[in-house]
């Protein structure tokens, strides 16, 4: 932790303890001055010189204390990961029609499959070209997924254009085939390497290039983004099993296992 990042620390730290002591001192010196058997009266605000008083003594608490920092902290984060996922969880139960319901996106595995997969991707993710060959594995062991592929291009204008000419290589009936090519791609893509893999793919672009520009595959995109930033996805790859979110590169058996407790559920 830097110097400047400890000063920071030590203020927050400082102001916190100070709007919780306030109150507190304000009140216990209300009740010494006006016992239980009269009426309350309002507590006069501290003064500069109490204030300046009270942050002396929070400051040498702090210092021969300084573990306060780290609980604090570490309590603050937990409190804000709970509501992270609370509110992640809200979203997921309200957002399922677009998630798993969108006609829009593009569908591998068994259309009518009774758990549907739902994933989050870039073409230039590394972990996502990870996930291709555990992906099709498992589509192949488990005849009755539906996965649904969440077009997510967040890496660049490369990105964008590879997944303009993926949404629009459905149109030509090879979505599947044109994905798993970009995917085996090694290297930085670029707009002519999109182009150059649905030449080798056997796709028409002419029609390819058509159907990138088409408000349907803008839209298509678009929706997936918003959708995602909605969920709290930030990152590729990320899954959907049911009401579950999985960030990053998952092992086929957790997959699985999560499907499993899908059906079950």
């Amino acid at each position: 932790m830097t110097g400047k990042v400890r000063t920071m620390t030590a203020r927050t730290t400082l102001t916190t303890f100070r709007r919780a002591l306030i109150p507190a001192l304000a009140l216990a010196a209300s009740l010494t001055v006006f016992p239980a058997s009269q009426p309350a009266v309002a507590a006069e605000p501290f003064s500069a010189d109490q204030k300046s008083a009270l942050d002396s003594a929070i400051r040498d608490y702090i210092m021969a204390h300084p573990e306060v920092i780290v609980e604090s902290l570490n309590a603050m984060q937990a409190r804000q990961e709970l509501a992270q996922k609370e509110s992640q969880r809200d979203a997921l139960t309200k957002l399922q029609d677009q998630i798993v319901g969108n006609p829009k996106d593009p569908v591998i595995g068994n259309p009518d499959g009774d758990v549907t997969v739902v994933e989050f991707f870039d073409y230039q993710c590394g972990y996502c070209k990870r996930m291709v060959d555990p992906v099709m594995q498992l589509l192949k062991q488990d005849p009755n997924v539906r996965w649904v592929m969440k077009e997510f291009p967040i890496l660049g204008p490369a990105s964008v254009t590879a997944a303009q000419a993926s949404i629009a290589a459905r149109n030509q009936g090879a979505y599947q085939e044109f994905h798993i090519a970009l995917m085996a791609y090694r290297g930085r893509l670029s707009d002519a390497v999109v182009l150059q893999t649905a030449r080798e793919v056997g796709l028409d672009l002419d029609k390819l290039k058509a159907d990138m520009a088409s408000a349907e595959t803008q839209s298509t995109i678009q929706e997936a983004v918003v959708l995602a930033r909605s969920l709290g996805v930030n990152g590729t790859p990320a899954f959907i099993v049911g009401e579950e979110l999985l960030p990053g590169a998952v092992s086929l058996d957790t997959l699985v296992e999560q499907i499993e407790a899908a059906r079950k559920s």
